[in-house]
C-alpha cells in the first residue's frame, strides 16, 4: 500500500466548506480505482483566524515541513477584515517561492450543462501554462516621497532565463501531448527586454518539438480571442501577470470561476506541488453551506493525476462532467453536491 502524504488547508471562507468534499471524492474515487493506496493527511491551519489569533501566517518552520509531503490541498486565501496583502504575500506566494512553484496550470473546458456568457463558445478545451516565481510578482521595486505629488512606484518585472525556459518546456510537453498548438503571449512590441527574453527561449525549446505549431499574440489580442473564438486554443504559456489576467477571463468563459481548478507545480521535483480552486474566499456566502465544491474536486482530480493515480483523476473529471450535465437549477448544498459527484464513482 503506497500512502501519500497531503498537506491539507482549507485557509479562508468557503475554502473550509469545499475541501472537505474533495477529499470525500479523491477518497473514493482512490477505493474505486483499486490502486493500492491511500492519502496520510495533516491539517494546517494557514488563514485570517489564525493571524488575528496569533499574529502568524505561515511559518518558516512549517514552510519547512511542507517539503516532506507529496502534495499540498489548499481551499482559500483572503478575508476583508484582514490588511491587503498579509495573507497572500504570508501564505500562498511564501509557498509560491519557498517550494519553487514554478508553473501554475490551469485547465479550461466547456463541460456540458454549462453556460458560457458568449453567444457562440465553441468547443473549448485548453490549458494556460503560466510563469510563476518570476515577473511583476516577485516583489521587487518601492516607492520614493510617497504620499507627496511627487510620489514615484515602481514595480520591476523580474525574468530569467532559467526561469522562463522550464516554464516554456513545460508548456511544450502538454502541448505534444495534446493538440500539438502553442501560443505564446507577451507584449514584445512595447516590453522589449522581457518580451525578447521570452521570444528567444520560445525559439530555442521549439527546436526540441518539431512537430508542435508554434503561434504568438500580444496579450491584449489574446484578450480578443479569448471572447470572440477560445475554441482556437490549446496550450497557452505566458508570463506571471499576463497569466493571472487570461485565466481569470478563460474561466469566465467556460461557466465561471466557480469550476476552475488549478495547480501551482513543483517541476524539478524539489517539494510539493499546490493544488486550489481559484474562486477564493467568496466572504459573502462563507458559513453557509452552499459553496459549489465543483473546483475544489476538479483540482483534486489534477493533484490524484500529477501523484500518479491517473485512473482515480479520470473517474473524478468523468463523475464531475455527469453531474454538470444533469444538474440543472436544482438548488443543493455544498455537501449535496459532492455527495452526488462521489456516488457516480463506481
Amino acid at each position: 500500500m503506497s500512502a501519500y502524504k497531503i498537506a491539507v488547508m482549507p485557509g479562508d471562507g468557503i475554502g473550509v466548506e469545499v475541501i472537505p468534499e474533495g477529499l470525500k471524492v479523491l477518497n473514493r474515487a482512490i477505493e474505486a480505482s483499486g490502486a493500492a493506496a491511500e492519502l496520510e493527511t495533516k491539517h494546517f491551519e494557514a488563514s485570517a483566524k489564525r493571524w488575528h489569533e496569533t499574529g502568524e501566517t505561515l511559518t518558516d518552520a512549517e514552510l519547512e515541513e511542507l517539503r516532506g509531503f507529496d502534495a499540498i490541498y489548499f481551499g482559500a486565501c483572503g478575508d476583508p477584515t484582514t490588511p491587503s496583502g498579509v495573507l497572500e504575500r504570508g501564505i500562498i506566494l511564501k509557498m509560491r517561492f519557498g517550494l519553487d512553484h514554478a508553473v501554475n496550470m490551469r485547465p479550461s473546458k466547456s463541460y456540458p450543462g454549462t453556460v458560457s456568457p458568449l453567444k457562440d463558445p465553441g468547443d473549448i478545451d485548453f490549458v494556460v501554462i503560466r510563469e510563476g516565481t518570476e515577473g511583476p510578482y516577485t516583489g521587487q521595486g518601492g516607492s520614493l516621497r510617497t504620499n507627496t505629488p511627487q510620489e514615484v512606484a515602481n514595480e520591476v518585472s523580474v525574468n530569467t532565463w532559467f526561469g522562463v525556459e522550464r516554464t516554456v518546456r513545460f508548456a511544450f510537453e502538454q502541448a505534444r501531448a495534446r493538440r500539438q498548438k502553442l501560443t505564446y503571449v507577451h507584449k514584445t512590441n512595447v516590453m522589449a527586454h522581457a518580451g525578447h527574453l521570452w521570444r528567444r527561449v520560445v525559439e530555442h525549446v521549439a527546436q526540441d518539438y518539431p512537430e508542435v505549431a508554434v503561434n504568438y499574440e500580444h496579450a491584449d489580442a489574446s484578450t480578443i480571442y479569448l471572447v470572440t473564438d477560445p475554441a482556437r486554443y490549446d496550450v497557452i504559456v505566458t508570463d506571471n501577470l499576463f497569466g493571472d489576467i487570461l485565466t481569470d477571463l478563460a474561466a469566465a468563459v467556460t461557466g465561471g470561476i466557480g469550476l476552475a481548478a488549478s495547480g501551482n507545480l513543483n517541476v524539478n521535483g524539489t517539494g510539493p506541488s499546490l493544488f486550489e480552486p481559484i474562486h477564493g474566499s467568496a466572504p459573502d456566502i462563507a458559513g453557509q453551506g452552499i459553496a459549489d465544491p465543483t473546483a475544489a474536486i476538479l483540482s483534486g482530480a489534477l493533484m490524484a493525476e500529477q501523484l500518479g493515480l491517473d485512473v482515480a483523476a479520470k473517474s473524478i473529471t468523468a463523475a464531475v462532467e455527469a453531474d454538470l450535465a444533469e444538474r440543472g437549477s436544482a438548488k443543493r448544498s455544498t455537501s449535496e453536491v459532492g455527495d452526488a459527484i462521489a456516488a457516480r464513482i463506481g
